[in-house]
């Protein structure tokens, strides 16, 4: 495939959400106490963000952690989304066609992205390329004859932005197409140096955040940011990795996801081969050439299309703006879980332990109806007394 001409003007496709539904997703995952799963959640049991949001206030009834005043404002999301447009950052919700199309199949998608950039490179089969931040010079030089060669061969290359090989990879996708996911804002580039990749990668390519703009990212929004790198792609390469590094999270992450796993083979006595070696070992395919990587993903490849359906987490979610209103439950089933939840949340902590346990199994075990299940655990989730284990297993917290 030839490489595809710099676009120097951000391409945004037509979007089925109102503003008013995309505003209502934002309050609710801006919500303190409120991640990925919980959001999926509520939209499953209360039909729309715009009726959760209503909603919440009566959890506090059964100790949330959640208050009237903590609820994200409309003010709070003017603000944020008054500095995205200033910023030249669209907000994409999952299933939208901006958003990454193999993003939204993963079980837990986040619910909306900033993105900044060409939407038009998901056509291309994407293929995560991460690795050690203080690389080798052969290991910098493996990335970069890979990121082009990917490339020439019309993939489009996804990595983290960060120092050593991200960087390598980045700067060879230049001139075909690359994404770079972001653990800060999109206006807060780390490392600041990448300031000017940043900007290249956004003329041709494309930079994606979960972050609203002026976030500063800490130590616990990268192994999020991994989360999306290996998400978006067909597979994951670590080209190098040292034992207990980012990359050997990503590398689960694509596990987790049934992503492929394909590392390039080092040196024994290097400490930055380390951790490739043993992937290899536990089965990670070993790359050495673009013809591995190829090969490998030959079936996914002769079915890939940027149309990929989301995944059954937001497909319910997806109808919202315009279908969902008619098949969740009925004001007076919501009303009648949300009355009986305390009730139902001390029947449930009584079958619940550290032990994850499927939501089907407590619906059996407990004899509620799944409705009044689903209340008692958002219940119990909006309180800290459990933890989320996926959208189907859940534990008592420690």
């Amino acid at each position: 495939m030839r490489a595809r001409p710099k676009s120097t003007k951000p391409k945004a496709s037509p979007s089925p959400f109102s503003e008013k539904t995309k505003r209502a997703w934002l309050r609710l995952i801006r919500t303190p106490h409120i991640g990925g799963v919980t959001f999926w959640e509520l939209l499953s049991h209360f039909g729309s963000a715009e009726a959760a949001l209503e909603a919440l206030p009566e959890f506090a009834r059964h100790g949330s952690r959640i208050s009237v005043r903590s609820i994200a404002s409309e003010a709070v999301i003017d603000a944020e989304l008054e500095k995205a447009r200033a910023g030249g950052m669209r907000l994409v919700a999952a299933g939208e066609p901006d958003y990454p199309p193999l993003l939204a199949r993963v079980e837990v998608p986040p619910p909306l992205l900033y993105v900044k950039g060409d939407a038009a490179i998901w056509s291309r089969p994407p293929l995560a390329i991460v690795g050690s931040r203080q690389a080798s010079a052969a290991g910098l030089k493996f990335a970069a004859d890979i990121g082009a060669a990917l490339g020439r061969r019309g993939f489009l290359a996804v990595s983290g932005l960060a120092r050593g090989i991200d960087a390598a990879a980045h700067r060879a996708g230049l001139p075909f197409a690359t994404c770079a996911v972001l653990p800060g804002g999109l206006d807060r580039i780390y490392p600041p140096e990448h300031t000017g990749l940043a900007t290249e990668i956004a003329q041709s390519g494309m930079l994606i955040s979960e972050c609203p703009p002026g976030f500063v990212a800490r130590a616990q929004d990268f192994p999020r940011r991994n989360r999306i790198v290996s998400g978006c792609s067909l597979g994951v390469l670590v080209v190098e990795a040292a034992e207990r590094s980012g990359s050997l999270i990503t590398a689960r992450l694509a596990g987790e996801q049934n992503r492929e796993v394909f590392a390039v083979p080092g040196h024994p006595l290097d400490p930055r081969a380390a951790g490739t070696n043993r992937l290899i070992k536990e089965g990670a395919i070993l790359t050495t050439s673009v013809d591995d990587i190829t090969a490998a993903l030959q079936p996914q490849l002769s079915g890939f299309a940027a149309s990929i359906p989301p995944s059954p987490t937001c497909a319910q979610a997806l109808k919202a703006p315009t279908e969902a209103a008619s098949t969740p439950q009925t004001s007076e089933d919501k009303q009648e879980s949300l009355d009986f939840v305390g009730e139902a949340s001390e029947g449930l902590l009584k079958l619940l332990s550290l032990s994850p346990i499927d939501v089907d199994e407590l619906c059996r075990l407990s004899g509620l109806e799944a409705r009044l299940v689903s209340a008692a655990l958002l219940s119990l989730d909006l309180s800290g007394r459990i933890e989320r284990r996926g959208l189907r297993h859940v534990a008592l917290r420690p």
